[in-house]
């Protein structure tokens, strides 16, 4: 059979609710498809009816859903009993998840989960599994993959995690690679080394990709022909070059732009209603906000900060290595600027960024934030000032209660910190909140599992906003997001900025939305900084030889 994967007419329904009508699509044997939209578009629940994969609530049905891993081999993935659809996912079908963070076991180190997949799929024995686990790490691009293999997922950066899973979907040489989002949580020269590692799995074994992305301008290069979904909905479908070259719906025309450019600064960003609305050189004609001044005084200042994380121990106790995960790290951001801060995963953004707020204490040095001394201050003292300085972690699965509906969610740090003036106030405020970061009310009463990643995503940033704070760590805050939506919430972000006098730390693999958002740029490595200075400087003149790297593949 020419085709490896065959879909006709299949409709995903949960209660009432259609959220994949009538999608049909073929995948060539050796060629990717890849499947473009924004979150919440059906994207991910396609590709997990396939493994059989989706809730128990879900109601699934199809006319065709043929995959055919060899010539004379046919199986119909509806039909299938459960043993012979488990003896496929891993084997004849590889599954990389779009959140790797809750998708690896936290009870078995990573090496562990790789052999298993090994040893379950392959008859491979212990030391077999070992050795092949640990050339799968290496081929992934995973620095010292010894201790990574011996690390738990709580151990590793984000980055590191999306790695181990891609390692585990790859192993087995799969038929049909299904990638959801593989590269999101990646720097620019590791998402570029990963795309070039399928495109060699495929070349090599002959792998199929079903590829799903929010990003249009990521599979330019990758994919052969692309489907464009929204609201579940097939909106357009052909060669990546014609979609690119010539998109006939305004949708589509608004993936394609909403992303910001890397070649220059532009003052805003299209969203696809301004493409709806025809109002797109409007948009782009719009004046930047006002800057800081330029003798505006430091908000926060960061003096000589390092970060150690004890590795092994001797027999007294003490520890006789160290992860040196940020080091000598000293800069300053004025009150209503944008610091950005770029760097590969596992390079120690993360660890600075929590270390400033004191989530992880630091091992030396000292951190001024409005003229106090956080370094010096007690519990109490520290919690009252915590209003001021918040954060949006990087994995909004794990940073939001799965028992609290999101709309408690957002109003219980107002009542923590006396915000509102009645629970009905705070309600008021948190609906505008759901509203300014592209959600609705009817949001409110749902749990966190209701929501696909990048909603999550909105809801981490509404509850950080939700308490007025002066500063906003925002690590990869919006790294999950579809480009429609991210350039909303990037759009946001400038006019609350610009609003409210906020100040950023924004912590980002993406340099492109770097270079958009930040005044000023900081680049780390190995938990150093190499480079720092003005956006401009930096991304027209880089002088480290890291930058340069960096800069050379996100072009």
């Amino acid at each position: 059979m020419e085709h490896l994967l065959e879909v006709q007419r299949l409709n995903i329904h949960f209660g009432e609710k259609a959220v994949v009508e009538n999608l049909s699509f073929v995948l060539p044997r050796g060629k990717t498809l890849a499947i473009v939209g924004e979150s919440g578009s059906g994207k991910s629940l396609s590709a997990l009816s396939l493994l059989g994969l989706l809730p128990s609530n879900a109601q699934i049905s199809a006319q065709k859903m043929c995959f055919s891993p060899l010539p004379d081999l046919d199986y119909e993935l509806l039909k299938l009993p459960p043993t012979t659809l488990q003896s496929i996912r891993g084997r004849a079908i590889g599954m990389i998840f779009q959140e790797p963070m809750s998708s690896l076991n936290p009870l078995q180190r990573c090496g562990q989960q790789i052999d298993e997949v090994l040893r379950r799929h392959l008859d491979l024995n212990q030391t077999q599994s070992r050795k092949r686990s640990l050339e799968w790490l290496e081929r992934v691009k995973i620095q010292d993959p010894e201790r990574i293999y011996r690390a738990y997922p709580h151990e590793i950066s984000g980055g590191q995690k999306q790695r181990v899973m891609i390692a585990m979907a790859m192993c087995c040489h799969p038929a049909l690679l299904l990638a959801d989002e593989p590269t999101t949580a990646l720097d620019a020269t590791v998402q570029k080394e990963i795309l070039l590692l399928m495109q060699e799995l495929q070349t090599d074994f002959n792998t199929s990709i079903l590829f799903i992305s929010h990003d249009l301008s990521l599979v330019a290069g990758f994919a052969d022909e692309v489907l464009v979904m929204h609201q579940g909905k097939l909106i357009e479908s052909g060669p990546v070059d014609a979609i690119f070259e010539s998109p006939q719906a305004a949708y589509t025309k608004a993936l394609l732009h909403c992303r910001p450019p890397i070649d220059r600064r532009v003052q805003r960003l299209p969203t696809i209603e301004d493409y709806e609305q025809e109002e797109v050189t409007e948009v782009l004609a719009a004046e930047i906000p006002k800057k800081p001044s330029p003798d505006a005084l430091p908000l926060l200042e960061v003096e000589h900060l390092s970060t150690w994380f004890p590795l092994r121990k001797s027999w007294f106790g003490q520890p006789r290595a160290w992860l040196k995960a940020v080091q000598d790290a000293s800069f300053s951001i004025k009150k209503g600027q944008t610091l950005g801060l770029v760097g590969e995963s596992g390079s120690g953004k993360t660890t600075l960024g929590r270390s400033i707020l004191r989530l992880i204490e630091p091992s030396g040095g000292q951190i001024n934030f409005a003229g106090q001394n956080l370094s010096k201050l007690q519990p109490e003292a520290l919690r009252s000032i915590r209003r001021e300085m918040q954060i949006v972690f990087q994995d909004p699965y794990s940073s939001l209660n799965p028992r609290l509906p999101v709309g408690l969610a957002i109003t219980e740090p107002m009542k923590v910190h006396g915000i509102g003036v009645s629970e009905q106030d705070r309600v008021k405020r948190a609906i505008d909140l759901l509203e300014q970061v592209g959600l609705s009310a009817e949001h409110f009463q749902r749990f966190p599992h209701e929501f696909s990643g990048g909603q999550r995503q909105r809801l981490c940033i509404a509850r950080a906003l939700a308490v007025q704070p002066s500063l906003l760590v925002c690590d990869e805050a919006v790294s999950s997001l579809d480009v429609s939506v991210q350039a909303t919430v990037l759009n946001l972000l400038k006019d609350l900025q610009a609003k409210q006098g906020l100040t950023y730390l924004f912590i980002s693999h993406d340099l492109a939305v770097i270079r958009f958002m930040c005044d000023e740029v900081m680049v780390m490595k190995d938990g150093v900084i190499v480079e720092k200075g003005a956006a401009t400087q930096v991304f027209e003149a880089p002088v480290h030889p890291y930058t340069q790297a960096l800069l050379a593949a996100s072009r």
